[in-house]
């Protein structure tokens, strides 16, 4: 252990999965740090794959970054959002880590010989993941456990639990059980069934559940709740309600009410006087639910069936929103039905465009038109990572000429690569976590767009891609006015090109949408949606 005594408390779900442990998880953190302790979260995920880098928005939506470049499940963005402070490759762990580890070792010889098990080898390597986090000195960890108690998958996870509980000694480790009330409409009531077979099954496992939060459409009458207690073994103050809200920032504030941050300090022997400070949260909170004017602009993508899938870009245009008393309403365009014949149909009325990133060449020319679009239609538009790309081979068709100008992503024979692949890219076999990830340092150039919204000259930002603007090409997009603002300043490459005769025409290589929390709006995101008001 560290030397401050760290405090843990896992957050497990029941009934179905999606409850929103996350936002939980989350809105606790918020509370214990805003009451004066250093906490942190991190996320355990039950699936085999490495990372969800190589997995399909759809399977998992969107897939986070954070600043060491780790790609991470999409919970850590609430976690970053809400406790408005970085997470790292060590917050969130894989089945598919652990056993590449265990594995590993065992080739080595580490194991001396001894027949490799999931107990105590696979538990033993989950403790050591929990336990890292430690080291940084936080008070209190936050351990959320991905899937739902029952899940074969999950089994070494709820076992290394019981294990730790019994490790870490009384007062030191907590159970947070998340489940569902389900409402029958026909008797009219909510059902508790369900929540103590999950109780059971957590018990049966050996561990006891501390505080159970129970998700609901309905407020629970006392006698449910009073049911809850007895039939769960928990004390009737430690059952709490989390009912459908407005919007998920509320969730802190609902949860507060019921004294869930005091539950939690009681049950770990915390002692604390400071009350949760929310007076920002409170702040962002009336301003957004109160709006002075609204916006309209067209998210342009081709996994918009499944919202997740952008839920930073969403997230991130509530809280720049907020800040500017503007409503952003989402108009959701699936990129693969954008034709010359239909798009001024399509985006008729919107008052920006963000072309949103991704990877393969589905819905691409619906991109390119929707770029060539607001460019020539004066709209103002942001493209993020992709989007920046789809700005460029434009931009090289329609103004420069290059009829056949493509990224080499989607034709590996164009005569005009304007997107090529990076050099150290060539050749990569392995497709999990090999492109450029993590934070990048920028250099804006004086006098730009981009040098007056940041306010800086040397930025830094999150990357996620595998393909870069192709310098060749340089001299000619910015002696025909489309200028590169920002660059790396240790490999030169482009980072962010911007239109000075519009405008807002900004394309960025990096995701400012993983930088924004609720407390510190992205200043880009402010910026296009004050040039989308103007519109």
């Amino acid at each position: 252990m560290s030397k401050k005594n760290t405090k843990y408390i896992f957050v497990t779900g029941g009934v179905t999965s999606s409850l929103g442990k996350g936002i939980v998880s989350a809105s606790l953190g918020l509370l214990l740090k805003s009451r004066g302790f250093n906490v942190t979260i991190q996320k355990l995920d039950p699936y085999i794959n490495i990372d969800p880098g190589t997995l399909n928005p759809y399977e998992h939506g969107e897939c986070y970054v954070t600043e060491d470049g780790a790609e991470t499940d999409l919970d850590l963005g609430h976690y970053e959002r809400y406790l408005d402070a970085p997470t790292s490759q060590n917050n969130n762990v894989t089945t598919g880590k652990i056993y590449q580890t265990v594995i590993d070792k065992e080739r080595k010889g580490d194991f001396l010989g001894k027949t490799v098990q999931v107990i105590p080898h696979i538990t033993n390597e989950i403790k050591r993941r929990i336990k890292i986090l430690s080291k940084q000195n936080y008070d209190i960890i936050i351990t959320e456990i991905g899937g739902t108690v029952g899940d074969i998958e999950s089994l070494p996870y709820i076992e290394t639990v019981r294990q730790l509980k019994w490790e870490l000694g009384e007062k030191n480790s907590m159970v947070i059980h998340l489940t569902l009330l389900p409402y029958l409409a026909s008797s009219g009531e909510l059902k508790t069934k369900p929540s103590q077979h999950s109780v059971r099954q957590l018990m049966e496992s050996g561990i006891m559940a501390d505080v159970l939060v129970c998700r609901t459409e309905h407020n629970i009458p006392k006698d449910q709740r009073a049911k809850l207690a007895q039939f769960c073994n928990v004390s009737l103050d430690n059952v709490i309600e989390c009912k459908d809200l407005e919007t998920i920032y509320e969730v802190p504030m609902y949860l507060q009410k019921q004294n869930f941050d005091d539950v939690v300090l009681k049950e770990l022997d915390l002692k604390n006087d400071k009350e949760a400070d929310l007076k920002d949260w409170k702040t962002f909170l009336k301003k957004f639910k109160n709006p002075k004017r609204t916006v309209e602009i067209a998210l342009v993508g081709k996994y918009i069936s499944l919202q997740d899938s952008y839920i930073s870009i969403a997230e991130a245009f509530k809280h720049a929103g907020a800040s500017l008393e503007t409503e952003v309403k989402v108009r959701w365009v699936y990129s693969g039905d954008i034709t010359a014949e239909n798009i001024k149909e399509t985006l008729n009325g919107v008052d920006g465009i963000l072309v949103a990133p991704g990877f393969g060449d589905r819905g691409i020319e619906g991109k390119v038109l929707t770029a060539q679009y607001a460019r020539e239609n004066k709209v103002p538009m942001l493209g993020i990572c992709l989007g920046m790309q789809i700005m460029t081979i434009e931009f090289a068709r329609n103004v420069l000429g290059h009829a056949k100008a493509n990224s080499m992503e989607f034709d590996t024979s164009t005569p005009d690569p304007v997107i090529s692949i990076m050099e150290e890219q060539k050749n990569v076999v392995d497709k999990g976590g090999t492109m450029r990830l993590g934070a990048w340092k920028c250099s804006l150039k004086n006098a730009s767009k981009l040098y007056d919204i940041y306010g800086a000259k040397n930025i830094s930002e999150r990357h996620r891609h595998r393909y870069e603007f192709n310098s060749d090409y340089l001299q000619e997009f910015e002696k025909n006015g489309f200028l590169a603002t920002g660059t790396n300043p240790e490999t030169g490459l482009v980072e962010a090109l911007e239109m000075p005769d519009h405008p807002f025409y900004v394309g960025v290589q990096y995701h400012p949408e993983y930088k924004s929390t609720v407390t510190t709006p992205h200043p880009l995101f402010k910026a296009f949606i004050k040039a989308c008001e103007k519109k």
